[in-house]
This record gives structure tokens, sequence and C-alpha cells, in this order.
């Protein structure tokens, strides 16, 4: 596993992002946290000069395990700890939500458990599979995030679509007091619902929109251009992801009932985005693509804009 990931677990079945330990049994929130490897607090503590002359203003977020330093926040930061950011998690589970993955990644800066919705969707005849995912910081570049992935199960294929009509990601505040996380939680699940009641309907709109060989030809190069000066070798390089998001778009199995239209380029794109190899394997690629859980891909964001506009 990349030094990106610190400790990481999953259930029973690797999550397509392919990441962790495997455990038999989806644990609750404390025992997430003990097979994450999130049992742990973060203390703040005074900072010095060389000269041991007080910095006035910053504290120096410390992991009390072992003393590792997460981050420089000013003196009005306030600590979240790993079981209060994800305590409201509890009343998640107990509408039937369960923990899929959790784990720490850049040497414990950011943590963070995935959890799997009760609810699976029938969409356009597609079985999708909702996912949320709740990540903190601990070095003071953000609070409490969480995001809905949904899942074409097929194929394991994200899609994060950025859709006008519906967040896809939002933020908590957390102030590290546990009382009144029921409602969030209620709030959390009522946003990820009408996510997936928006997309749903947007994927109908979707397959209406035939798209021709050629039109589907001229995206992917938009998508992945050669760009002015390119070496003979970038140009190759180019060349081939094309190639790759071609025949996930003609030759996939999974689409070729799906019918020639906005919604099978979109899965086509998504496929690309989520699987294709890149052109340099670094150690943290994996890890990379998962992050965008997160924030999003701008590839499928891109794709689907261009496929709105169509």
């Amino acid at each position: 596993m990349s030094a990106n990931v610190e400790t990481m677990f999953y259930v029973r079945k690797a999550p397509w992002h392919g990441l962790g330990t495997r455990v038999n049994e989806a644990p609750d929130s404390e025992g997430a946290l003990i097979a994450a490897g999130l049992n742990w607090n973060v203390v703040q503590e005074p900072i010095y000069t060389q000269e041991e002359e007080l910095i006035d203003g910053y504290k120096a977020n410390v992991r009390d395990s072992d003393r590792s330093v997460l981050g420089v926040v000013t003196d009005r930061y306030k600590i979240v700890q790993n079981r209060e950011a994800f305590a409201f998690t509890d009343e998640l589970l107990g509408e039937g939500v369960r923990y899929e993955t959790a784990g720490s990644l850049q040497g414990g800066r950011r943590v963070w458990l995935l959890a799997h919705m009760p609810h699976e969707y029938i969409i356009s005849g597609e079985h999708i599979s909702p996912y949320l995912l709740f990540s903190n910081a601990h070095d003071g570049s953000g609070a409490i995030k969480v995001a809905l992935t949904p899942i074409r199960v097929v194929c394991q294929n994200t899609l994060n679509l950025a859709l006008n009509t519906a967040k896809r990601s939002w933020s908590m505040n957390h102030t590290g007091n546990i009382e009144g996380k029921m409602k969030e939680a209620k709030d959390t699940l009522f946003m990820a619902e009408k996510y997936m009641d928006e997309l749903g309907k947007e994927f109908e709109v979707l397959r209406k929109k035939k798209l021709t060989d050629k039109q589907v030809m001229d995206y992917i190069e938009i998508l992945l251009p050669v760009e002015d000066g390119s070496t003979p070798q970038q140009i190759r390089n180019m060349k081939r992801l094309q190639e790759d998001m071609k025949r996930r778009y003609f030759d996939a199995p999974d689409l070729q009932d799906v019918g020639n239209n906005a919604y099978r380029f979109i899965n086509a794109v998504s496929d690309f985005a989520t699987h294709s190899q890149p052109l340099r394997k670094t150690a943290n690629y994996k890890e990379n693509l998962f992050a965008r859980t997160v924030e999003g891909n701008p590839l499928i964001d891109k794709a689907y804009q261009m496929m709105c506009a169509a």
C-alpha cells in the first residue's frame, strides 16, 4: 500500500478503489475507528522559536499516539477529534447505513469513513449503489466534508456528476459538541436522496439525447486533446488514451444494450476516469483517484456539461 495511505480497512469485498485491509464484518463507529487505526486523539501545543520564544497566535496539532505534528493552526482553531467527527454516523447506522471503509491519509492529516447507504436505486434500468464519504482534516485545511458517490454496480464506475439541481457534496460544521447530530444525520440522508432522485431524472434526459459515431469521436478528441506543439511521444500517448475511451464507448459489453446516446457516453467517460491506467503510474495514483470522490472528477464533469449542451 502506498505511503500516502497510512491505515485503512474494507469489509469483505474490496471496494472499487482497491485499497485497504480486509475485515469480515462491518463494524460500528468505534470498531471502524479501531480497524482503521483512527483511535487516537489530537492535542494542541504551543510553538516556540529556536530561541524558545513563544509564537503568539499559532499552535501545533499533534497526534498523541506518536507525537506526529499534523499541522500548524491559529489559536482560534478548534480540534474535532476522530470520535467526535464521525459520532453522528451512529445515527446514520441506525437508519441502515453501514461502514465499508475507513482510513488515514498523509500521515494522519486527513481521516475518512466511507458508508454505504441503505437504499439501492434502479435508475434507467441500472443498479446504482450510493455511498457517502465523510472526510476530516487535522492540518487546518478544512472541517468535515460529506460527498455522495453513486456507483454503477455492474462495472463499479463512479458517477459523480455535478448537477445544477442538487448538491453532491457539502460541509458540516462541528464544534466538538455531539448534541444535535441526529438532525444533521437526517439532513445528510435527505440531501443524498435528493441528489439520487435528481440523478435519475438527468439519466433519463441523457438517454433521449442520441449521438452519432462521428459526434462521439469528436467529443473524445475534445476531452483528450492533442495540444499544439506536442512531441511525437506525447501525440502517441494521447492517441492511446483516445483509443482507450473509444473502446469503452463502442465495445464495452455492459453498454451494448444502452443505445447510442449521451447516457452511454457519460458511462464510457466514467469507466475511463475510474479504471483506465495512467500514462505514468505514480505510487499514489489510486489514492489520488479516490480523493476525487470528494472533490469530483473534472473529466466526468466536463463530459456531462458537453452532453447538457448537446
